[in-house]
């Protein structure tokens, strides 16, 4: 999957049931998708922050991007949005020093934030960058998948939900990998005393639940 900045439960779901994650870094950077922002609470509604990006554009390939300077801003936002919430002090910390990693390449940066919340959350998945398996880069879109799939001696590729008009059970089977697409069930929480907002990024679950209770949403979906 492309490195997702601080993503919703879902992801967190997917790298919590596989052995490996891949973080597709060696991929061009999509506008407007969810590589460098993502939702948080803030005055009871979704409020969605982005991470600045120098060089940003679709013709270059996301491990060939950097993170600008609006950290400090983005670290008062969510000061402002949480600073009430229950697991605030412990999430804010650990959030800050997400924001202090000292390499500023876009997958490198977003990578490190993933895996550090990883292993807060206790995911036991080994996690490997794209550009660093020996695959053939000429190949696109499933082809390529399967490829680094067979790189890694793989019999099972498992999905977000979203990729399941873009893969084929059989094309996988072919070659002797079973494809399956991981599916949230409804999460719900307290969230102050507001109506609830579903689908906010992992920052928002890690502000009002303690890692036990996190761990019980990560078990939370279905495969198709």
């Amino acid at each position: 999957m492309q490195p997702y900045f601080l993503p919703y439960i879902g992801y967190w779901q997917l790298m919590n049931v596989v052995d490996k994650y891949v973080i597709y870094d060696d991929v061009n950077y999509i506008n407007k998708g969810w590589i460098n922002r993502n939702n948080i609470l803030l005055n009871k509604q979704s409020f969605l922050f982005t991470l600045n990006l120098l060089g940003r554009s679709q013709n270059k390939l996301i491990n060939k991007i950097s993170v600008d300077t609006n950290q400090t801003k983005l670290i008062k936002t969510f000061e402002i949005a949480y600073k009430k919430a229950p697991f605030f002090d412990d999430t804010f910390h650990f959030v800050k020093h997400i924001f202090e990693y000292n390499d500023k390449n876009l997958a490198n940066f977003v990578g490190n934030s993933i895996i550090k919340i990883a292993n807060y959350l206790g995911l036991k998945t080994k996690f490997i960058y794209s550009s660093e398996i020996n695959k053939d880069c000429s190949l696109k879109g499933q082809e390529k998948i399967l490829n680094i799939c067979n790189v890694l001696q793989a019999t099972e590729y498992i999905n977000a939900i979203g990729g399941i008009e873009l893969y084929s059970k059989e094309m996988f089977k072919e070659q002797g990998i079973e494809l399956k697409f991981i599916k949230s069930k409804p999460i719900e929480y307290k969230q102050f005393n507001n109506e609830f907002v579903p689908w906010l990024s992992i920052l928002d679950i890690m502000m009002f639940n303690p890692v036990d209770e996190i761990r019980k949403m990560l078990d939370n979906y279905e495969l198709l």
